[in-house]
């Protein structure tokens, strides 16, 4: 697939606003809320789940046929609960489709979000898709923009690698319309700021879910580069003699293993007044052997996911120009692949990092670290207000938080607004400490500094206590781990796919849009 073939791909359904079911609608998917204690529900005595169905939408008659029917499928509208059922004659739909939501007083816009994408994911083969979810929430903007990004995102497929023998047979939806009371102003830009926050999200995606037979570092600058350019960003691509004869240490070491050469690109959104300066720094490590210091081969094709930080940062980088923020933002994404060889660094180098620091190389499969160095380092030449930095760096961070909830670690006040905005969106990060005795455990004989512990204890702290050796004093800075919640490797839910996620763009986009508006 070519650069331009990769720009033009339809990441997920089209999605947009109507007030009202057409007789060319195809399937109707409505919201179901668990009962309250108490509650009366059929003929029978049970208590049955509410329906969700917008205002005015179907008659009483109507929804005493669709509630019959939930109940002999034994609906109950926990949250996760798909239930088809032929539409009753009076809607014009051939299909109603009953997603759960949970309780009345617990649901979340990411509920929201969960549900809308449990509902697109269940209708491969279907034609229009109406969903009426949106009035299940209690901000009816904020809902409408979590239907729209779980709508969207359910929707997401990669298929790029399958030949006609293996290529399914039906696909997502190719529209979703949200039901609404009126098309509103407010309604429509809710829904394009939505749209472009699950495009950016599927785009990170399909940079992560190429093998890297394909997307090698200079491949995928070439893609970077192609994709910030179409959206009017300013792109600067280093290759590796520049990197070389620039200082990049960290980068060039990294990548001196493999035939496929390292890369660092720069995409710039600069707004004619910003209200501040954002640098984003991404891991771009584009398949991780582990070098010399090689990793067991069970689950190292995995490993194709660890530059789901580099395509984090270029993803957001790209919707904040979409999304015309008034914010500079600056992504510096070092890409490289580790590999062993003969030209390979091995555990004993010192490398001498972009700015001077030299470092210790004990492990080589403690790469992600020194390559963001070198990258933190140039983007804080920048001197921006603020930097976040996102990588699949540490296997500690999934055995800390689980494979679902990134570790948040820098400043401390900057650190805990990522963290709440990041649960605000459903990316659930979550704050976590630098003590600081481990500091003295990142000492090297020779160097300035080691790349690792000379424990096991904090992984995910250590590799953000050695970050901090790099981030310019006075910025405020937060580092992000994602090992884990980057690519999913368990069974599809909700929004979410088998394979590379997105996270943590939705979070970087959240941050961006909340220093727009507070600074």
């Amino acid at each position: 697939m070519s650069s331009n073939d990769f720009l033009d791909r339809s990441r997920g359904p089209r999605i947009d606003l109507t007030t009202a079911l057409a007789k060319d609608d195809d399937v109707l998917v409505i919201g179901l809320l668990t009962p309250a204690n108490g509650d009366s529900g059929t003929a029978e005595g049970a208590s049955s789940p509410t329906l969700v169905t917008g205002e005015d939408l179907v008659d009483d008659e109507t929804a005493e046929a669709l509630a019959a029917g939930l109940h002999a499928l034994g609906a109950t509208g926990a949250a996760g609960e798909v239930h088809r059922l032929p539409a009753p004659s009076s809607l014009p739909v051939r299909l109603v489709l009953a997603v759960g939501l949970g309780g009345a007083d617990a649901v979340t816009d990411d509920g929201i979000r969960q549900a809308a994408g449990n509902a697109v994911r269940a209708l491969d083969g279907a034609g229009t898709v109406v969903l009426t979810l949106a009035a299940a929430g209690e901000d009816p903007q904020a809902a409408l923009a979590a239907a729209a990004e779980g709508a969207y995102l359910g929707g997401y497929r990669f298929d790029e690698f399958r030949s006609a023998k293996s290529a399914p047979a039906t696909s997502a939806p190719a529209a979703v319309s949200l039901l609404v009371p009126a098309k509103t102003k407010e309604a429509k830009a809710r829904l394009a700021q939505a749209v472009i926050t699950a495009e950016a999200v599927a785009l990170a995606r399909d940079f992560v879910n190429t093998p890297p037979n394909v997307l090698c570092p200079a491949e995928f600058a070439e893609r970077a580069r192609a994709a910030g350019a179409a959206a009017g960003l300013d792109v600067e691509v280093l290759d590796e003699q520049a990197l070389a004869d620039g200082g990049y240490g960290g980068i060039v070491g990294v990548g001196q293993g493999s035939s496929r050469p390292p890369r660092l690109v720069r995409l710039s959104h600069r707004p004619a007044k910003p209200a501040a300066s954002v640098a984003l720094v991404g891991k771009g490590i584009t398949f991780d052997t582990g070098g010399i210091s090689i990793k067991p081969a069970a689950n190292m094709d995995q490993m194709t996911s660890d530059m789901g930080g580099a395509a984090a940062v270029v993803a957001t980088v790209i919707a904040a120009a979409r999304l015309n923020l008034p914010v500079a933002v600056t992504a510096t994404v070092p890409m490289a692949e580790n590999m062993p060889s003969a030209t390979a660094q091995r555990p004993g180098d010192v490398l001498t990092q972009y700015g001077g620091i030299t470092v210790e190389v004990l492990n080589t499969d403690a790469e992600g670290r020194l390559i963001l160095a070198d990258a933190i380092v140039r983007a804080c030449e920048d001197e921006p207000d603020y930097l976040i930095d996102t990588a699949t760096l540490t296997g500690a961070q999934m055995v800390a938080l689980g494979t679902r909830t990134p570790g948040v670690m820098g400043t401390t006040e900057f650190r805990d607004r990522v963290a709440a905005l990041s649960q605000q969106v459903g990316e659930n990060g979550w704050p976590m400490p630098m003590p600081p005795e481990l500091r003295a455990d990142l000492n090297s004989r020779v160097a300035d500094l080691a790349n690792v512990t000379n424990n096991r204890w904090g992984g995910m702290l250590a590799a953000a206590t050695f970050l901090k050796e790099f981030v310019a004093d006075g910025v405020a800075w937060a580092h992000v781990d994602v090992a884990g919640p980057a690519f999913n490797t368990s069974a599809p839910w909700g929004y979410t796919a088998k394979g590379g996620t997105g996270v943590p763009v939705r979070t970087m986009i959240a941050v961006l849009q909340d220093i727009a508006e507070h600074g």
